[in-house]
């Protein structure tokens, strides 16, 4: 009998570890912590299929890839961009925006952004 209670004790101790290191490494969890500091964070799936996540000055943009050709390979060529909520973008200036398409094209040199509304009209305002 108490060696069942220490097996069932060692197992409850091992899944214990497993979810905390799960948790910690949990990329949502490191999104949110980089809103809250107003930090940039690109997290992105390797496969084309996932949208991928950005934050930057306490604002979460979600980003949806597509697949296509360029010169010699098949490639992101295209990125559609928009902010998750649009008053958190309160206050950003162009020069943010411009950041943040530099930080993307770092990873996909070949897409073209398409921002949407109403990030799409501030940046294409004269």
């Amino acid at each position: 009998m108490v060696w069942l209670l220490r097996i069932v004790l060692l197992f409850l101790f091992i899944f214990i570890i497993f979810v905390s290191i799960k948790y910690f490494l949990k990329p949502t969890r490191k999104l949110e912590a980089a809103r809250k500091h107003k930090r940039f964070l690109l997290i992105d799936n390797k496969e084309v299929v996932k949208n991928f996540q950005i934050t930057y000055n306490g604002a979460v943009f979600t980003g949806e890839k597509y697949l296509g050709a360029s010169k010699n390979t098949i490639d992101v060529v295209s990125i559609s961009l928009w902010a998750d909520q649009t008053s958190s973008i309160k206050g950003m200036a162009k020069e943010d925006f411009y950041f943040i398409e530099e930080k993307i094209h770092e990873k996909y040199p070949v897409a073209q952004i398409n921002w949407k509304s109403p990030i799409h009209e501030f940046l294409h305002q004269k």
